[in-house]
């Protein structure tokens, strides 16, 4: 699959001087459509310190290719401007960590200027300085360019081509998907947050189970009820440059299996909220998980994103309840819409808020289809005629061939079914049979 190419150009690069920070963007989009510099926020961020830090490990975020690290190409961090707070966004080069930075209400104190999504610029000097702020005083943030600053910068132009492996840009859709069935593990005090943090194993690699234990966590050699297993526990370095400011951790993941899950680590800093999500392990990105193929295999789920999509407004929290109501659509078909928009790049997920929230990511969403290519091949299976469907089961012939898949729990025969036992998402196969179960019952309603 031929990878996308994500091209940036920004009227000068981003800089911190004299009290100034000043992020330049590229391309993006706000409320009356794309811009080419939009310019979202210009005021105070009131707590200078904790937020260029959770800003410079958002940078790191995208820097990193956690699993066989090698030099390559960085992309910009996201930026999403929805009226009461800022959120930065950034995925691994591996495509296995997710992180985000929350500048809530009492972190900014200024003038929302328009709301939306942009890129914006993370270079060498600008992370030199971030990692030098120190001290209360209140930092001076404008994202976006002046028009006096546009006009004098012509010389300055910043332009970059980074490439988008459909994998990373099927990643981001996959984690918000994933994100929104954790449930709430832990809950530790800062002091608590911190000492557990410290005592993780140094090596990058290492393994560790945490077990919540009253208001606490420890460190467990295995598995046990309730513990939160975690591979590779370098990916969450980025919370160590935060762990001064913390005043809360959250453990998110969803129920104990006995495994390695992914899993999500959330820090409450003064007027904001750090969140990293790390994949089940570290060769296996979020590409891959599956999550979203079952919602995209409607045939009403297009067209129901369509709907809701037009009634998004860069909301801080998207109100499935009210989506529903306005679109004349079921809660449920909202959500499964929901998920097509996040494959699209155009929703978040919230985990503290437990929902939604509307974003755009610089990625053309027409490209969905060709993102899920088990869900390609899927339909052309059911378009070549090779599902037979039975009372509870269905035969799909294929090349490899012939598979048997239980409706009801989603199993196959199938190698690949073998190998992950659902815990991937559906098998080619078993999308297939549902697509042809679901067609026969609404040709025959």
């Amino acid at each position: 699959m031929t990878n996308a190419v994500q091209a940036y150009t920004y009227a000068g690069p981003s800089t911190l001087a004299d009290g100034h920070l000043d992020l330049s963007t590229s391309g993006g989009r706000a409320l009356a459509g794309p811009l080419a510099h939009p310019r979202f926020f210009s005021g105070l961020l009131t707590q200078a310190a904790p937020a260029a830090a959770g800003l410079l490990a958002v940078a790191d975020v995208a820097m990193a290719r956690y699993h066989q690290p090698r030099p390559g190409w960085t992309r910009d961090p996201v930026v999403t401007c929805d009226g009461d707070r800022l959120r930065f966004e950034s995925f691994s080069a591996c495509g296995g960590v997710y992180a985000r930075l929350d500048v809530l209400g009492p972190g900014l104190d200024g003038d929302v200027l328009d709301r939306g999504t942009t890129n914006v610029d993370v270079n060498g000097p600008l992370r030199e300085a971030l990692a030098r702020i120190g001290g209360r005083d209140p930092l001076h943030l404008g994202v976006g360019p002046d028009e006096l600053t546009v006009t004098t910068l012509d010389g300055a132009v910043v332009e970059k081509k980074v490439p988008l492996p459909a994998r990373w840009l099927r990643g981001f859709a996959e984690v918000q998907v994933i994100a929104a069935r954790f449930d709430l593990r832990a809950e530790l005090p800062g002091p608590q947050a911190v000492r557990f943090l410290r005592s993780l194993p140094k090596r990058a690699s290492a393994e560790f189970w945490a077990v919540p234990a009253g208001r606490d966590l420890r460190l467990s050699a295995g598995p046990a009820p309730g513990a939160v297993g975690v591979s590779g526990v370098g990916r969450l370095a980025t919370l160590a440059p935060l762990l001064r400011f913390a005043k809360t951790l959250r453990v998110y993941a969803p129920a104990a299996t006995g495994d390695q899950t992914s899993s999500a680590w959330e820090l409450e800093l003064p007027g904001m909220r750090y969140t990293i999500t790390i994949s089940p392990r570290t060769w296996r990105g979020f590409s891959g998980e599956g999550a979203v193929l079952d919602d995209l295999s409607t045939d009403e789920a297009s067209d129901d994103a369509d709907v809701v999509g037009m009634l998004l407004n860069f909301e801080p929290t998207v109100e499935v309840g009210l989506l529903a109501d306005r679109a004349g659509l079921s809660p449920q078909r909202v959500r499964a819409a929901l998920t097509q928009l996040g494959t699209a790049g155009r929703v978040g997920y919230d985990l503290y808020e437990a929902g939604h929230f509307h974003r755009e990511l610089p990625y053309d969403r027409d490209h969905v289809g060709e993102l899920n290519p088990r869900l390609a091949a899927a339909r052309a299976l059911v378009e070549a005629g090779a599902v037979r469907l039975a009372d509870g089961t269905a035969e799909v012939t294929t090349s490899g061939g012939v598979r048997t898949v239980a409706l009801t729990d989603g199993s196959c025969t199938c190698p690949w079914w073998y190998d992950h036992l659902g815990s991937r998402g559906p098998c080619k196969h078993v999308l297939a049979a549902r697509i042809a179960a679901r067609t026969r019952t609404e040709v025959s309603a």
